[in-house]
């Protein structure tokens, strides 16, 4: 007998669904598998028999070949044990065609028929969802994932006999032998994103100049590079800084959680991302495991961070070549991973921040404790690139802090991330006003075009920034980084036109550009 079972499958970030059809007849025993399969997908066959086997299900001696449709996709990385042992129950007879019929069945099995949890679960049963598909079969592990997508049943099962129990059941009976599961989602979004957070900027003494280039840097979605001395507090800075972004809107707790789905890193029974993701990769990472990819193409750290915050902690020493990888991203928001069995996309809209040593002691320019020659430093500075250090928005000294900012007094003047917050989400609301109809989400998205239209300036405003042009030595990107942070500024001052002071102070966050830069290598 033949049947079919439909199952799903994520290539990149996109799901698909997969007939999966078996034929059982007489002849030679064995089990074969056919459709554009990779190695590891084979092995899905022994554990089926095995399984089976060890849920009180007898296979007689016959020919049994699986075909996975479509056959121009190749199959690398996924799991169809659940449907293919449904799918032979039913060419042998054991349950009937109609059993599966509007039906996804997803999971793998443990030799002793234990259904396992599977990655990429949200997208699939959104794609189901999409093809009017009304059920989803599943891991009872993965049940609460499935279950963000409405309008369709989830069914969470533990083993082999379970599912065929459900399966065999009339569908009047269904219901009561196994109860759908279902999430109300806005009431977990709510529960969980109004949570206060662990980390707050009043636990960060001093560093008032730190905390406001930080202010602005998150109101305006900007990159953001911290330098100074060990101890100054640029990763207790860092760390801080998703408690002062914006709560993660429903529609972005969806994009974030199908990522990180598809990467299988949703923790048991949990069912949304509902807050900002915050990435701090070390620099030994691979370029593999930072950018995506791989022999089964997965999510890197850079789309585990996507709508929240990539830090890199003593940037100069990631390699450059890593460093560089970051710069298509930076741009395109996307990650276009392209290899010889095909292309890969796969969101990337974070904001950078970095935190950097001033020279290899990290005591640099205090020559009672730095040793560091100039050709060292120079050495060490270079190993994050001019065309990275164009693409950071902001750049800011963090000194040494003072032990009388230590004291009571000046501890109770520290501002709490959530007062930092409301003056961050006041800029944020305004930008979504100035930008509602267009494709911009904030003022670090703005085209040169954009920028004419947007960030118009007096004729003082325009004859100063055009001397600070000059004698700077600015690039173009430059240019337009500046006028982007002095919109930033003018929103968080709640001014709609940029004045000079805007742009004085938005200069002063381009430590990176010039000759500045190189100055501080040679000394």
């Amino acid at each position: 007998m033949f049947s079919t079972v439909t199952s799903g499958a994520v290539r990149g970030i996109l799901s698909y669904l997969i007939e999966v059809e078996v034929d059982v007849s007489t002849g030679l025993p064995g089990f074969s598998m056919v459709g554009f399969m990779s190695s590891d997908v084979r092995e899905a066959g022994d554990r089926v028999k095995v399984a089976l086997k060890n849920a009180g299900v007898k296979i007689p001696p016959s020919k049994i070949t699986v075909n996975l449709s479509p056959a121009d996709i190749r199959k690398e990385g996924i799991v169809l044990d659940l449907p293919m042992a449904i799918a032979i129950l039913i060419a042998m007879g054991e349950l009937e065609e109609k059993c599966v019929k509007d039906m996804v069945v997803l999971g793998e099995l443990g030799l002793d028929g234990e259904v396992k949890p599977v990655k990429g679960i949200l997208p699939v049963v959104a794609k189901a969802k999409d093809m009017g598909i009304n059920t989803v079969l599943l891991p009872k592990d993965n049940a609460m994932e499935g279950a963000v997508v409405d309008n369709i049943r989830i069914v969470g099962v533990g083993s082999l006999q379970e599912a065929i129990c459900y399966l065999a059941a009339s569908e009047g009976d269904r219901n009561s032998l196994i109860k759908p599961t279902t999430v109300d989602v806005r009431e977990i979004f709510e529960r969980d994103s109004n949570r206060e957070a662990d980390l707050d900027f009043a636990d960060i003494n001093g560093q008032a100049a730190v905390k406001r280039a930080v202010e602005v840097a998150a109101a305006g979605f900007h990159h953001l590079l911290l330098v100074g001395p060990p101890g100054s507090g640029k990763s207790m800075v860092a760390k801080r800084i998703p408690s002062i972004m914006p709560k993660l809107s429903l529609e972005e707790s969806l994009e974030v959680s199908t990522i990180y789905s598809v990467a299988g890193e949703l923790k048991e029974n949990q069912a949304l991302i509902t807050r900002r993701p915050f990435m701090s990769p070390h620099h030994s990472i691979t370029e593999t495991a930072l950018t995506g990819g791989g022999n089964v193409p997965r999510p890197g750290v850079i789309s585990l961070a996507h709508r929240g915050v990539l830090f890199l902690d003593e940037m100069a020493e990631f390699p450059r070549v890593k460093l560089d990888m970051l710069r298509q991203p930076m741009e395109d928001k996307f990650i276009h991973i392209a290899r010889s069995r095909g292309t890969f996309s796969y969101p990337a809209d974070f904001q950078l921040v970095g935190a950097l040593n001033p020279c290899p002691c990290g005591y640099y320019p205090d020559r009672n404790k730095c040793k560091c020659t100039s050709n060292e430093i120079k050495r060490y500075l270079g190993h994050i690139s001019g065309p990275i250090l164009d693409r950071i928005d902001i750049c800011v000294e963090a000194p040494r802090v003072d032990i009388s900012e230590f004291s009571q007094k000046s501890r109770s003047l520290n501002e709490s991330s959530e007062t930092i917050r409301q003056r961050v989400m006041a800029a944020r609301k305004r930008q979504e006003e100035r930008f509602k109809g267009t494709n911009l989400k904030f003022n670090s998205d703005m085209s040169p075009n954009d920028i004419k239209k947007y960030c118009s300036l007096g004729n003082i405003e325009q004859a100063y920034l055009e001397s600070v042009f000059s004698r700077m030595e600015l690039s173009a990107r430059a240019y337009h980084k500046i006028l982007r942070i002095a919109r930033t500024i003018a929103d968080l001052e709640e001014s709609e036109k940029i004045t000079k002071l805007h742009i004085m102070e938005a200069i002063s966050y381009r430590m990176t550009d010039g000759k500045y830069w190189s100055q501080r290598e040679e000394k």
